[in-house]
Formats: structure tokens, sequence, C-alpha cells
């Protein structure tokens, strides 16, 4: 079972999908994209909303997708070197912010081993996972106010 997920900048989840495993990842974008819980605002030309995705997105579908949404994509190139002429990154890579989301939801047994049949119940399952998140960021917003 391969999971899709959407966060934003400090990585709150805002949309989760699930899929097959032998799906790849452009074809599940356009799904997380229109699974955003929250309303956005709409882009304009001085404050675009950006999208940054890794290689595996670097495709027609992962392009096509972002473009359709209305995010302005950062995708790197299928090949291109990570370091500029003096071995310094240009831009650093944001996939962390991902990754640490799916370690927070992977501490849920439920969620890192799936004992659920239905891809329904598994989705659920994550997206409840996702509401005790933001649940958790909140409380410790309030207290520390």
């Amino acid at each position: 079972m391969k999971r899709s997920l959407l966060v934003e900048a400090s990585g709150g989840p805002l949309a989760v999908v699930v899929g097959g495993a032998n799906t790849h990842d452009a074809k599940l974008l356009r799904q997380t994209l229109e699974a955003v819980v929250v309303e956005r605002p709409q882009p304009t030309e001085e404050e675009p909303q950006h999208l940054s995705l890794d290689k595996g997105y670097d495709n027609p579908t992962g392009r096509q997708a972002a473009a359709d949404h209305q995010y302005t994509p950062h995708i790197r190139r299928i090949g291109e070197e990570k370091l500029d002429e003096s071995r310094q990154r240009k831009h650093p890579a944001r996939r962390w912010v991902v990754e640490r989301t799916l370690a927070w939801l992977s501490k849920c047994r439920a969620i890192l081993v799936r004992y659920d049949k239905k891809a329904q119940n598994y989705l659920a399952l994550l997206k409840f996972a996702c509401a005790l998140l933001w649940y958790r960021r909140y409380n410790k917003l309030c207290i520390s106010r």
C-alpha cells in the first residue's frame, strides 16, 4: 500500500491518499492535490503557491497535475546534479518535511503495519492520525501561550 501525502511548510498534513504499491507517484499526485481538506487561498502573481516535489514527479503527468491545480512546481530534473560549480547546494531539499510527517504517522502501530484488509479503513485510520497530529500541534500552541 502506497501513501501519498501533501503537507504544509512546517509538516502539518493537508491531504492523504492511498493507492496500490505498484502505482507510480505521479499518478497519485492529482488525487492527492484534490484531497486537500482545507480551503486553499487563490494563488496570485504576487503570492504564487509553490509545490516542492522529488525526482519521481519529473514527467509530464506530474508537471501537468501541479499546473492544473495552479501550483508553481519545483521538481529537480532526473540526472540533475545537486551541487553547483563551487560544490555548494543551490537550493536545499525540502523532502525531509514530508518524511518527518510520515515518521510521525508511523508511530501509530496500525499505520506502520497495515492490519486492515480494506483500503477505505486504512485511509480512515490515516486521516484520523492526521487529525490527531493537528490536535496535538494546536494543543501545544495553546499551552505555550
